[in-house]
């Protein structure tokens, strides 16, 4: 079967552009032609995004399973997902590598993290493709990979995180919990403890309303540096990801 996964994203540059943006690259598996359906409002367009996935044997959640060895990630994760991507690693053992293609983030941050760490203690190589969109909580999947892997023309997008107080991350004097468990987070991933504080900082630097957007470059030099100082970081040493560079020619299927 082919699933598609269709949302309102306000913040993605790519909705802004003059002209619409062909992102279909050819022979890749995926189609990310994105129609445009602008809504005027008081202040700018609304646009929708359409995500398709390559065609897939089972779909447990936002994920979508195309072969025994490899997954797709197409839509937001929820409180559910823990627990249908633990099912997912049930019934396929061998699987070796998730694929970030549209994720535009998590409804639950608990739950994420949760699944995130389910990414790392199997072992997964976390890849986001050519025109993948990776936003929001989407990124600490991405980080929870034994192995990440970027092409040219993947996107992300940071922005602090909101409680259903309406408070965000600045609103927390620094060394509260709230900061700890994200902190605490990216170092079980392989960031230094300074990596760590500065990636957070620097994600906690765009308020909740409007994110900040990295290219594939912007984003393989923060790995790179909260990587190399977690290797000068004895807590750290031996447990770093690796990062892949990655083009489309040289993409790892």
């Amino acid at each position: 079967m082919t699933v598609t996964e269709e949302w309102i994203d306000e913040s993605d540059p790519r909705f802004h552009e003059s002209e619409p943006v062909d992102q279909y690259v050819e022979g890749d598996g995926y189609d990310y032609a994105a129609p445009r359906i602008a809504y005027p409002t008081a202040d700018r367009a609304i646009s929708s995004f359409r995500a398709s996935a390559p065609t897939a044997l089972a779909a447990y959640g936002p994920f979508r399973v195309v072969d025994p060895t490899r997954a797709v990630l197409v839509g937001t994760t929820t409180s559910a997902t823990p627990a249908q991507f633990a099912a997912l690693l049930r019934a396929y053992p061998q699987l070796r590598t998730l694929d970030l293609v549209e994720a535009p983030g998590t409804e639950n941050d608990r739950a994420n993290l949760a699944v995130g760490r389910m990414i790392r203690a199997a072992g997964l190589t976390t890849r986001v493709p050519r025109g993948g969109s990776v936003r929001s909580g989407a990124v600490e999947l991405f980080l929870a990979g034994a192995r990440r892997e970027v092409e040219d023309g993947a996107r992300f997008a940071v922005h602090s995180w909101r409680d259903n107080r309406g408070r965000e991350a600045d609103d927390f004097p620094t060394g509260a919990p709230e900061h700890r468990y994200y902190l605490d987070y990216y170092r079980e991933m392989g960031m230094s403890t300074d990596g760590a504080r500065e990636f957070y900082a620097m994600t906690n630097e765009a308020p909740h309303a409007r994110a900040r957007w990295l290219d594939a470059r912007e984003m393989r030099g923060w790995m790179a540096r909260t990587l190399r100082n977690a290797a000068n970081d004895n807590e750290a040493a031996g447990d770093a990801p690796r990062i892949a560079y990655l083009d489309v020619t040289g993409a790892t299927q």
